[in-house]
């Protein structure tokens, strides 16, 4: 039996206890968390990006949830994102009518995530924003930040939040128009380029 002097950390190996967490991929995805937008509705907008590390590389493992109001501004008050069944528990999906505003995505093994959302509308004195939740492995507690689309120059020029930010870093919230209803929004947790996230107290 080979035995292991434990006072030397170059002799010891890692444990999962080692790993720095926690790890958001058990229990929290639920099928259809990307499809917020109600099936076939003609305001449905798709947002995609990459969440990447400090070094900028891509995280497998992310999670990240949106909340959004309709294209009116309206918060949405209604049920329907995780339906169960009363009688079992199990995941009943999405009732595909209601749009409930929130959505819940895993960034696939190349870092990718997606959601097909509506595109919201304005509240208050802000431009329309999606309001994102992003967790990830090594952060013990969550980052908040906000997406927003391209599209009324003037309403993103006056937004309080933006209009206090260099242009550099402005240009991290809002995302990139690709065309027929598509956006890009990458989010960079650390390092040059890094995301803006927010401070809520």
């Amino acid at each position: 039996m080979t035995k292991i002097d434990t006072n030397r950390p170059e002799t010891v190996l890692p444990t999962p206890s080692h790993t720095v967490g926690p790890f958001y991929g058990h229990a929290l995805p639920f099928p259809g968390g990307e499809d917020i937008a109600p099936l076939g509705h003609p305001d449905t907008v798709t947002v995609h990006g990459y969440v990447h590390d400090g070094n900028g590389d891509p995280l497998p493992d992310a999670l990240l949830e949106l909340w959004g109001p309709d294209p009116d501004g309206n918060l949405p008050r209604v049920d329907g994102s995780m339906r169960r069944d009363p009688a079992n528990g199990g995941f009943l999906g999405r009732n595909g009518v209601e749009f409930t505003g929130f959505g819940r995505i895993q960034t696939d093994a190349s870092g990718h995530w997606y959601a097909r959302t509506l595109r919201p509308g304005a509240r208050g004195h802000s431009a329309p924003y999606l309001s994102v939740c992003v967790f990830a492995r090594g952060l013990l507690v969550h980052l908040f930040t906000r997406i927003y689309l391209p599209g009324d120059g003037a309403a993103l020029a006056a937004d309080p939040l933006l209009s206090r930010l260099d242009a550099d870093r402005r240009d991290t919230l809002i995302a990139a128009e690709e065309g027929r209803g598509t956006y890009r929004f990458d989010i960079r947790l650390q390092g040059e380029g890094e995301t803006v996230f927010l401070e809520f107290r």
